[in-house]
């Protein structure tokens, strides 16, 4: 059995994988200062509740975009597993992502990871899109290689910023608004974050597939991807296990 962990800035996703199938996964919120012994109290439980033998884990591969937070992770799987973790990004860790950028070093774990998870279910080249506290429009290649991409701020955090920054705005939930026009402040907040951020969706698409030159396979994920199912005309597949999917993958190439 694998365990595959996702540290994000926001969320930590972790999933099991027993050979054939994923079995389980489950969300927490990101906290760096958590402990090895807090992860495992946490894990160990919702295991437990679903009859699953952590014992059997044979195996923990990790991405993480939250440097302090590595420590921790690897004492877990050192400590509670007697296993020798992979972390995307170890220099001697064989991804079989080419980096064609000008800094390969500072792509993040998350993007490569992303990179293959798609690349080994969709014909490229591809437009790989991560929702979540940033919003990353990410160019594989038909290779498999990371040619680049778009970083912007993620729909909370835009949202998030009109509320801390103009005091009469409140905090409101992502929705499809009824109508373009809003009636009233949160109607038009509605319409601002959901429409804006499905306009910036398309347009950039829009602009990364007239620039590539050729036709690409667009693939939605992250944790709020699911929201726009409908709504983007650019979008071909929605699908949450992208990230997961190519750590099980690293995994594989490394055992």
């Amino acid at each position: 059995m694998l365990l595959a962990i996702d540290v994000g800035n926001t969320n930590t996703v972790f999933g099991l994988h027993d050979g054939d199938d994923w079995i389980h996964s489950w969300r927490s919120a990101t906290d760096s200062t958590k402990t090895a012994d807090d992860h495992a109290s946490w894990l160990w439980r919702l295991a437990d509740m679903h009859g699953v033998d952590m014992a059997k884990t044979k195996g923990c591969v990790i991405s993480t975009v939250v440097p302090q937070a590595q420590f921790n992770f690897r004492n877990l799987a050192r400590r509670y597993l007697n296993v020798e973790p992979m972390f995307i990004g170890d220099p001697d860790l064989k991804t079989g992502v080419a980096l064609r950028v000008r800094h390969p070093e500072q792509v993040g774990a998350d993007r490569i990871a992303s990179a293959l998870g798609a690349h080994v279910k969709y014909p490229g080249p591809l437009i790989v899109i991560d929702s979540g506290t940033a919003t990353t429009l990410d160019v594989v290649g038909a290779d498999g290689g990371f040619e680049g991409g778009i970083i912007s701020p993620g729909i909370y955090l835009s949202m998030r910023a009109l509320h801390e920054a103009a005091a009469q705005l409140p905090r409101i939930a992502i929705q499809k608004p009824v109508n373009v026009i809003g009636k009233d402040t949160v109607s038009a907040m509605q319409s601002g974050v959901f429409l804006g951020y499905i306009e910036l969706i398309d347009g950039l698409v829009r602009r990364i597939k007239a620039e590539y030159g050729e036709p690409m396979t667009v693939v939605a994920t992250g944790g709020v991807a699911s929201l726009f199912e409908g709504a983007s005309e650019t979008i071909d597949h929605y699908d949450q296990d992208v990230l997961i999917r190519g750590l099980l993958e690293v995994w594989k190439r490394n055992r």
